[in-house]
């Protein structure tokens, strides 16, 4: 009597164990599926679909406007006669490098194309707020003050480009990954701005 009481109770032992499983199993996808983008179990397929044409032309126009201003930025150490120049160069470095590093994940992350660096900017001169090839051309060969009166003025248009880029976003993309990072350029951007103007004597 006693052995085959505890083989029923082991068997309902066992169908009990495996019944809890699969009912974790099946609750991932279900009530556990309300976490979305902060399970660590899809962070592919949060990356992959929840963005719009919006979220990539932002991350393929922006990648080559922060290029040229990190381009703008490195000619101030050599440059600018004023230290507070200087300063302003190694902050957008320092802001807009890892910001492009970002963005060229996202764009590898949903299969679109990531643009070429190294170019010249004559496919960029329609974005808002691009230099002209000319214009950057003019930049390399000041130097001391003049570096300083034409780098910040063509900072501060550069700027102004990023922050309406970035408005569309906000206005219009549905990535929260990039909705964030435009709302933080706008802020940035349009503080350094003010700045920029108060060192041309504007403000």
């Amino acid at each position: 009597m006693t052995t085959p009481t505890l083989i029923r109770r082991a068997a309902l032992t066992t169908v009990a164990a495996t019944a809890a499983l699969l009912l974790v199993a099946c609750g991932g996808g279900g009530a556990g599926g309300h976490a979305g983008h902060g399970t660590s179990a899809s962070p592919g397929a949060s990356a992959t679909t929840a963005h719009n044409a919006q979220d990539i032309s932002f991350a393929q126009g922006m990648i080559p406007h922060h290029r040229q201003a990190l381009e703008m930025a490195r000619l101030a150490a050599g440059r600018a006669s004023s230290a507070r120049v200087k300063d302003l160069a190694t902050r957008i470095e320092n802001a807009q490098g890892p910001e492009i590093r970002t963005m060229t994940g996202w764009l590898k992350a949903w299969g679109e194309q990531v643009p070429m660096a190294g170019m010249d900017h004559s496919g960029h001169s329609g974005m808002t707020g691009t230099m002209s090839d000319g214009d950057m051309a003019e930049l390399r060969k000041a130097e001391g003050k003049d570096f300083d009166t034409k780098f910040l003025s063509m900072m501060v248009e550069h700027h102004r480009g990023a922050v309406q880029m970035a408005g569309t976003e906000k206005e219009k993309g549905a990535y929260g990954p990039a909705k964030t990072m435009a709302d933080a350029v706008v802020t940035a951007q349009n503080a350094e701005i003010e700045e920029m103007n108060e060192l041309l004597g504007k403000s």
